[in-house]
Formats: structure tokens, sequence, C-alpha cells
């Protein structure tokens, strides 16, 4: 049976390419994790799975030589629908997947538990799964244990956008402590390509910076006279 998809899905699939994560190489980091959840869960396979539009890919694997499969024969799918680690006993006694390719053929799932990834702003990205070819029980133990790699998970996920971040905020300071060449008329600004444009659209274009106009003082008084008068009048 094929998940539904999560209520807020484009707002999903958004978080999930802020972290720049997919199709990204094998790091230990991650590596870790999904050896630690295969040895506290006593399992032959784990994942750290991402549920994409159409695919759930494996930023990291135990015992699974594959990197991804499509998204509607997965059970993340269905893990990402709650807040709740997903445990699945015996697959073939689930009419969810009694008939799934995964369970019926290669890497033949009988037992999965999934914690899902959740986000700070609460999308569930994926899952920590663990997998057994025969049905089991997974302990409470186990099943926390699970939960927190997954936390742990998320925090390295979190670095790593932070990172990003933090990169890109410091090259816009690079550029903007560089030498920037500025008209002398009508102060327009130069880029790297030879172009020129306004202050506005140059900043925009660095920096997150939003724009609004007004009139100083001293201009109003240059160029609107009569307003001025007025206006500075009733400001003293």
């Amino acid at each position: 049976m094929e998940a539904r998809k999560p209520d807020q899905e484009a707002a999903r699939l958004e978080a999930l390419r802020q972290y720049q994560i997919l199709d990204t190489p094998s790091e230990q980091a991650y590596d870790d994790f999904t050896l630690l959840a295969s040895f506290i869960c006593e399992v032959p396979i784990a994942l750290i799975s991402l549920v994409d539009a159409e695919r759930q890919w494996f930023k990291s694997k135990v015992g699974l030589e594959v990197n991804e499969t499509a998204r509607n024969i997965s059970f993340c799918g269905h893990t990402i629908l709650s807040n709740e680690t997903l445990v699945v006993n015996d697959a073939l006694c689930d009419t969810r997947f009694a008939d799934n390719p995964l369970v019926k053929f290669d890497p033949s799932i009988r037992f999965y538990a999934g914690a899902p990834l959740i986000a700070p702003e609460g999308h569930a990205l994926g899952s920590l799964c663990v997998i057994d070819r025969q049905p089991r029980e997974l302990s409470e133990l186990q099943k926390a244990a699970l939960e927190a790699l997954a936390r742990q998970v998320v925090a390295q996920l979190e670095l790593r956008r932070v990172s990003a971040r933090l990169a890109q905020a410091l090259n816009q300071i690079k550029l903007m402590e560089g030498l920037i060449p500025i008209c002398s008329y009508c102060k327009g600004i130069r880029d790297d390509q030879g172009y020129w444009s306004t202050v506005e659209k140059f900043i925009k274009q660095h920096s997150d910076v939003e724009f609004t106009h007004g009139i100083c003082n001293e201009c109003l008084k240059k160029h609107f006279p009569e307003v001025a008068e007025i206006l500075l009048e009733d400001s003293k």
C-alpha cells in the first residue's frame, strides 16, 4: 500500500532541500549512526533514509547495496506521516506491506522499525530505520536508543545547514570588504562582470537586505521647499 503524502508536503520538501544533503557522498559522521543502530537493535540492515518527492535516498547504509528506492514502495514513506517510531514486527502480517516488492523480493523485509527525522520546523525529512529479514520485536530500550540516534542525525544535519549559511555569510562579508567601484556622479556600483547597477540592486544581490525609500530633511528643503516648510515646521 502506497503511503499518502504529508499534509504540508511542499514545505517538507523545501525543508529537505535546504540541507543540501541529497546525493552527497558518504560521510563517517552519518555512517557511525547506522552502525550503532544496527548493533543496538541487533539487525543486519540500518539506513538513514531521506524521503524525496519520488524516491527515498540513503545518506548512509549498513547491509544494503542500493542507494535509493522508489518512494511509492518505501516503508519510510509511512514513517514520515507521524512523529512516532513506526514498528512493523512482521511485514507479511501487515496489510500495508504484505504485497510490497521489498517484502516479496530482495531485500525480503520482514521486520522494520523507523524513527522519523524531525527537523526543528516540525517536518519529517525521513527516518533512521533498522531492518531484518525475519520477524522480530524491538525492546523499549532499543526503541529509545533508536530515537535518540535519530535526534542526533537531525543535529548533524543542522550543523551542516548552519555551516553552509555561515560560509555564505563570510563570502558576502569578504565581498563587501573589497574595493567596490562607485560612479562619482550617479553613485552606481560596478560588479565583477563590469556591469553598472544601483546601490540597492547590488546590495540585494549579495544580502537579504530589503529597501524602503524616503527623503532626508536636507533634500526635502532643496527639492521641495514648500513642502519642507510645512512638514519641518510641524515637527518642531
